[in-house]
């Protein structure tokens, strides 16, 4: 029997060819503008798990491991992978997440090239950190493809450096390695925390799910936005996220106004060392039990699409666990989200347009949260900008 996400993401799969875009400079004479996607990525397909685990468990910008950063990576990865390639399997075969990071790019694209023929023709990319497609795989397509000029694009809205910043240093990397002439010129969205798309998709999707609940409810369903959780290694340096995602909430609220309860909570904590929390499945646990909740509403408000953190932790081990599961619902993922997709087409627009090579907190970011990273610059206009 499938479970109800297996059926969400089984029914949203869509034939990868449906994202190819095929502006090129051939036909315009004018070499394409790059909007390359990063993030973290996600198995595709149930035996790419390993791989991903291991790449993921190997990144001292996400979890740092010292020294034992490479034996702890493959014990971890070869301990967790059959789990983690059951839950794989319960959402369907693979992580939907490379699926909806090539349509929302081809996309935005799309929308680019009529609203800002000046920097037009656009031409989608995508580059994960621990998954296909790999950064330098994605690279070396870009410079086949006759790429002088591009936006790196982390799709984390709020910036960590363990996330943005890991996806940053190894752009860095491979950059060094298959661009050495440096014949593509990067800027760099770093982050759009209240970015007025995603403020106002995320509304929208609290509000349908809001519509479920009886009139004489709704106004006291607890809100709880749940983001992934981070080291707290990593918080002391002075990472910006969990401020970022707090912003984040609080200005969905407003777009709200503030019509419900709401609180931030945290999810996907791994390993003994200390996370950021409250925890998700905790706090969950402790209100629906109670008789004054008539009810909940999970969003997911650090995630840009579905993946195994919604499909699996909160639409599966959250319900299973629940004594009074018909209290939760979860808002939808923003996916093909309209409102969600103009905006992030809004962003680059206005991007491209200040001329700016990444944001002002970019270097008090690598300042603070780089004194541990390997391989990466000294300075970020290292990476971006035009080089001399």
């Amino acid at each position: 029997m499938l479970t109800r996400a297996a059926i969400r993401s089984s029914c949203l799969v869509i034939p990868r060819t449906f994202y190819r875009y095929n502006s090129t400079s051939t036909t315009t004479g004018k070499s394409p503008t790059g909007i390359l996607f990063m993030n973290m990525g996600g198995p595709s397909k149930v035996e790419e798990t390993y791989d991903f685990l291991l790449r993921l468990f190997s990144d001292g910008d996400l979890i740092p491991f010292g020294v034992f950063q490479k034996p702890l990576a493959k014990f971890i990865a070869t301990r967790r992978t059959p789990k983690i390639e059951e839950h794989y399997t319960e959402i369907g075969g693979g992580s939907p997440i490379r699926k909806w990071s090539e349509y929302q790019c081809a996309k935005v694209c799309e929308i680019l090239d009529k609203t800002s023929p000046e920097t037009a023709p656009h031409k989608p990319y995508v580059a994960f950190r621990y998954a296909n497609p790999l950064t330098e795989d994605t690279l070396n397509e870009m410079k086949k493809d006759g790429i002088t000029k591009a936006v790196a694009f982390s799709q984390y809205p709020q910036f960590s450096y363990s996330t943005g910043g890991s996806s940053m240093n190894e752009l860095y990397r491979q950059t060094l390695i298959h661009d050495p002439e440096r014949s593509i010129e990067w800027s760099f969205i770093d982050r759009w925390p209240q970015m007025p798309g995603l403020v106002k998709a995320f509304a929208n999707n609290i509000k349908e799910k809001l519509a479920e609940f009886p009139p004489e409810q709704r106004d006291d369903v607890i809100l709880l936005f749940s983001a992934h959780s981070l080291p707290m290694e990593t918080v002391n340096l002075g990472d910006s996220y969990p401020a970022e995602v707090g912003a984040t909430v609080y200005k969905i609220m407003e777009e709200l106004n503030f019509s419900n309860p709401y609180r931030l909570v945290w999810q996907s904590q791994v390993g003994p060392k200390p996370w950021l929390g409250g925890k998700t499945a905790q706090i969950i646990d402790k209100l629906e039990k109670r008789d004054d909740v008539q009810g909940i509403i999970l969003v997911p408000v650090a995630f840009t699409s579905d993946h195994i953190e919604t499909l699996h932790e909160l639409d599966i081990e959250i319900m299973e666990d629940a004594e009074n599961p018909h209290k939760i619902k979860r808002a939808e993922s923003l996916n093909d989200n309209e409102v969600f997709i103009e905006g992030l087409a809004g962003l680059v627009k206005d991007h491209l347009k200040s001329g700016k090579i990444y944001s002002k907190q970019l270097e008090l970011d690598c300042i603070l949260g780089g004194e541990k990273a390997k391989g990466t610059f000294k300075h970020p206009k290292e990476l971006f900008g035009k080089q001399k």
